[in-house]
């Protein structure tokens, strides 16, 4: 096939030629979108899953969604060196001047440039200055305390919004990196805008771990959270993934060709697009047959385990790679930390700080108590591939 032709995207966040099997979480969110430029009460929406699904896909087309409706929009990945607070303030900072774009600048929002000016403060970001002179506003937003402090902004926020009859989306990837306390201040926040009905919803992706942190920051998060799992595609939904981009090329794919790809990926939507990227290039004629697919598994591998897979492998430490590799021994799915510390010839409480971190490094979770499991699909295969146990 001629690969300048060749539909599919693997890559980090890139969303597929065809988002197939995601149309329940798509139609919730304009819901809650039009609840929010309505006036009424919507939860704010945490989709969560494995690495490879689609989350961070999902969160764009959130956003996409919000502008078509006018929204103002802030889209953060958070990160593991803890600077949250310094990036959320950098978003909101845009989102308040661009409400005091066009028209001349109403009340709400010349409050909310002194409010955001007494967090900066507050906060040291010495980076987010105002082209606009304002004076802080004395006794909002500069506590010290990120909870109070976040509440105050984004009340003020909201209320500059409604001025502007607007809404606020703030989406945020990768949640399960928030330090307890500064997921506990945007809960806080959101809680509270919620309660005084401000046009203000926050739409986060994360790890399966992810409502469990939200829990232990605030005990009431999951009754101010959705959080539908996302997890791989069904048979026929991945079937259409990839035969649907391909057909508007002209191009057919054997029902068996499918049947291989959809095995072999176990439906999970990066995969899918890795390996019909590779076989639409190998194969040669259409349709594609079951043979195109069986002879790119080596391309296809190589190309997994030196992206996909290598850039989280390599930032581990070798007993972290040890520990991993002894999980892989036991095969897919979830294992208890005992056989895991059985294979590495140690006992469970001197491993714990071992899996702990792992945990913080988003690479493995806790389905259930005392059970581990990867956070990347087919990680065991690779690790059994390209590794030895010591």
């Amino acid at each position: 096939m001629d690969e300048t032709e060749n539909p599919y995207v693997p890559g980090a966040g890139v969303p597929p030629p065809a988002l197939i099997g995601r149309a329940g979480l798509l139609e919730s969110i304009r819901i809650a979108l039009a609840r929010i430029k309505a006036g009424r009460h919507a939860r704010s929406i945490m989709p969560t899953g494995l690495r490879g699904v689609g989350k961070t896909v999902l969160l764009n087309r959130f956003t996409d969604e919000a502008e078509k409706l006018g929204f103002q929009t802030a889209f953060i990945e958070s990160s593991e060196n803890g600077a949250f607070p310094t990036v959320l303030a950098a978003s909101v900072r845009r989102m308040i001047l661009d409400l005091n774009r066009g028209e001349g600048m109403s009340a709400a929002a010349k409050r909310a440039l002194r409010v955001f000016k007494s967090f900066s403060v507050t906060l040291g970001a010495e980076g987010l200055k105002f082209a606009i002179d304002v004076d802080a506003e004395a006794g909002v937003a500069d506590t010290g305390d990120l909870a109070l402090d976040f509440t105050d902004l984004f009340i003020a926020l909201g209320e500059a919004a409604i001025d502007r009859k607007t809404g606020i989306l703030i989406a945020v990837d990768e949640l399960q990196y928030l330090k307890e306390e500064d997921f506990a201040a945007l809960i806080m926040a959101i809680h509270r805008t919620s309660q005084k009905q401000l046009p203000i919803i926050l739409v986060g992706a994360g790890l399966p771990q992810l409502p469990a942190l939200a829990g232990n920051a605030k005990s009431y998060a999951e009754r101010l959270f959705s959080f539908p799992i996302v997890g791989p595609l069904s048979p026929d939904d991945a079937r259409k993934a990839i035969a649907e981009p391909a057909a508007l090329g002209g191009v057919e794919f054997s029902s068996e060709a499918l049947d291989e790809i959809v095995r072999v990926t176990e439906g999970y939507p990066y995969f899918l697009q890795e390996w019909a990227y590779v076989v639409w290039n190998h194969a040669s004629v259409s349709p594609i047959q079951k043979s195109d697919v069986t002879e790119a598994e080596g391309e296809v591998l190589r190309r997994l385990d030196e992206s996909f897979f290598r850039v989280r492998f390599d930032r581990l430490t070798p007993k972290e790679k040890n520990y991993l590799r002894a999980m892989a021994e036991l095969g897919p799915g979830s294992h208890r930390s005992g056989d895991i510390a059985a294979i590495i010839g140690a006992n469970v409480a001197s491993v714990a700080p071992l899996r702990e971190r792992l945990i913080r490094k988003g690479m493995i979770y806790s389905p259930s108590h005392g059970d581990t499991a990867f956070t990347v699909p087919l990680f065991d295969s690779f690790m059994r591939r390209t590794a030895s146990l010591e």
